[in-house]
């Protein structure tokens, strides 16, 4: 039974159940009722309007290009009764980038919210040229070649849709499409089957969601973490969801007394830039990419609210949870997990960017305690779909003949750790690491450690070239807490004590505002390019100075020194 049936299910199951928990709070629970009926009449009107005036049938695919808002719930359901896939564009990307997206996922109808109509009308022409049915998210368009759909759908009917539109869709058929950004390139679609959704769902199960919490998303619906775990996962569970169009410190915490949330959802490093606040109702906060130093902070700052934190990729095969809690982890090693999924820590030379072989050809197992390539066997239980229209890059991720002739891998592209109780740990993301002075250099511990210090808010480290040196050289870019100054005396004390020197950036970057991408993630790239140089960054910079025993402002002179070598590095 493929995961749409499940799901019609459970919406049919969810509005007999809360009726019948009307001792107290009945407003509340006809409201929910309501609301989840709702989603049940336009997810039908919607697909009734997608099959009739979009030429739709099971086996298409739609591409969406929607910010959070209830539409992208109810668009995903009728598609889903239609038997069709759906293609989640970013709505931030534009030109190139968004003709990319909407041709790998092959779709041959894209939606857009009315407010991208300048993005859509950029790429208009190709898409005529493919014949692509364009359409708005309104009653009415002024564009040529492109019309409305919401008066479409307020003409069809909202019975249920019949079980034979979708009658040839199973498990293994896609469902969505979700786009990975990588660190080069245009983006890649992640093929996700039904069955995929299933097993995301399973997260909200084992983090002990039920039908009386309160979710509440602000990250983008056109990724996993939202889509899969916080949508999917609510209507698994029966729950509320709270969607806000996107993230905002100001109004977090006064979005989840209003709504009385309890469980909140967060991705890479979200939770640092909430103000202080314990008065709130959330008892689990669930995502994954949280550092140690963060989560320590969180749970001061803001109470008891436990932490479920777990490792998974959008088109990866394997995934950690840590059910123990344990601060920094993100899972622990199961022998009855490791039996059905065979995944491996593999040695891997970051400055060759691949894993290391032995003589006879194989990968190397890394030893504990050692930082080691993820990779997980490909099989019916751990199965790798890959990427849309995009075989070479399906197949970049594949390693073959890891320990034997013939066995075929699934490469993460993670680094991660395993200590001697078997806990496992995320060290740093393949192009993140970087080799300097013959050593490894994991941005992430390096950022753990500057954190540390009482005048830095927010961390974002990285290597740098230098002319006439191997590898890069560390630096750091640092938002200061509000008030305070940066002081080139405490942080040099502070790398001193807690970093190897090949470990220390020699370069430190004051930044205002540091950058993140959709899905929280500290955009580096530009960074790296701009380098040191005073000349071409804007922002202060400073220079650790061995000799002054600080780290100093860089000027002009200090960089033609390190460009002629007359100060060693």
């Amino acid at each position: 039974m493929a995961a749409i049936k499940i799901l019609s299910m459970l919406l049919t199951m969810l509005l007999l159940t809360k009726t019948s928990k009307m001792s107290e709070g009945l407003r509340y629970f006809v409201g929910l009722c309501d609301l989840y009926a709702q989603a049940e009449r336009r997810s039908s009107r919607a697909a009734r309007a997608l099959r009739e005036f979009a030429g739709l049938r099971q086996g298409d695919c739609l591409a969406l290009v929607l910010g959070n808002e209830p539409a992208y719930v109810w668009l995903w359901l009728g598609l889903a009764k239609l038997g069709c896939a759906m293609a989640c564009l970013n709505c931030n990307i534009r030109a190139k980038s968004l003709l990319h997206c909407f041709q790998c996922s092959g779709a041959k109808v894209l939606l857009a919210g009315p407010e991208l109509k300048s993005a859509i009308e950029e790429i208009l022409p190709s898409l005529k040229e493919q014949n692509v049915r364009v359409f708005y998210l309104s009653r009415t368009s002024d564009t040529d070649g492109v019309d409305s759909f919401l008066d479409k759908m307020e003409s069809v009917s909202d019975e249920p849709t019949p079980q034979s539109w979708r009658s040839n869709v199973t498990f293994k058929s896609a469902a969505l499409y979700i786009y990975t950004s990588g660190t080069t390139g245009l983006p890649k679609a992640a093929m996700i089957t039904h069955e995929r959704i299933m097993i995301a769902c399973g997260l909200a199960t084992a983090s002990k969601i039920t039908s009386e919490d309160i979710i509440y998303t602000t990250l983008p619906l056109y990724h996993s973490a939202a889509l899969l775990l916080g949508l999917h996962g609510c209507i698994m569970q029966g729950a509320t969801l709270v969607l806000r169009s996107k993230f905002s410190a100001t109004h977090f915490w006064d979005d989840c007394r209003k709504y009385k949330v309890t469980v909140i959802q967060y991705i890479g490093e979200v939770l640092r830039y909430l103000y202080n606040d314990r008065d709130h109702r959330v008892r689990l906060a669930i995502g994954n990419g949280l550092r140690g130093d963060v989560w320590r902070e969180f749970v001061k700052r803001f109470g008891n609210i436990r932490i479920f934190e777990f490792y998974a990729s959008t088109e990866g095969n394997v995934a950690f949870v840590n059910y123990t809690e344990k601060i920094g982890a993100v899972g622990r090693v199961n022998c009855f997990h490791k039996k059905i999924i065979q995944y491996e820590l593999i040695r891997y030379d970051v400055e060759k960017d691949e894993p290391i072989r032995d003589e006879n050809g194989y990968c190397i197992k890394a030893p504990v305690g050692e930082p080691g390539l993820l990779i997980c066997k490909i099989s019916q239980f751990a199965p790798f779909t890959g990427y849309a229209g995009a075989k070479s890059q399906t197949e970049k991720k594949k390693l073959r003949d890891v320990f034997q002739k013939g066995d075929l891998y699934f490469n993460s592209g993670d680094l991660l750790v395993i200590d001697q109780d078997n806990f496992i740990y995320f060290h740093d993301r393949v192009g993140d690491t970087f080799r300097w002075k013959g050593e490894n250099v994991a941005t992430t511990e390096v950022a753990d450690i500057l954190g540390l210090v009482d005048f830095v808010q927010e961390v974002n480290v990285y290597g740098v070239p230098v002319p006439g040196h191997e590898g890069r050289i560390g630096m750091a870019s640092i938002r200061l807490m509000e008030g305070c100054e940066f002081s080139g005396e405490k942080m040099y004390k502070h790398v001193q004590d807690y970093l190897p020197t090949y470990a220390r950036p020699r370069f430190i970057r004051i930044q205002d505002i540091i950058e993140v991408t959709g899905t929280f993630k500290y955009r580096k790239v530009q960074l790296v390019e701009q380098g040191f140089n005073p000349a071409v960054v804007k922002d202060v910079l400073y220079f650790l100075d061995n000799k002054e025993k600080m780290y100093v402002l860089m000027t002009p002179a200090i960089y033609d020194s390190i460009q002629n070598h007359s100060i060693r590095l």
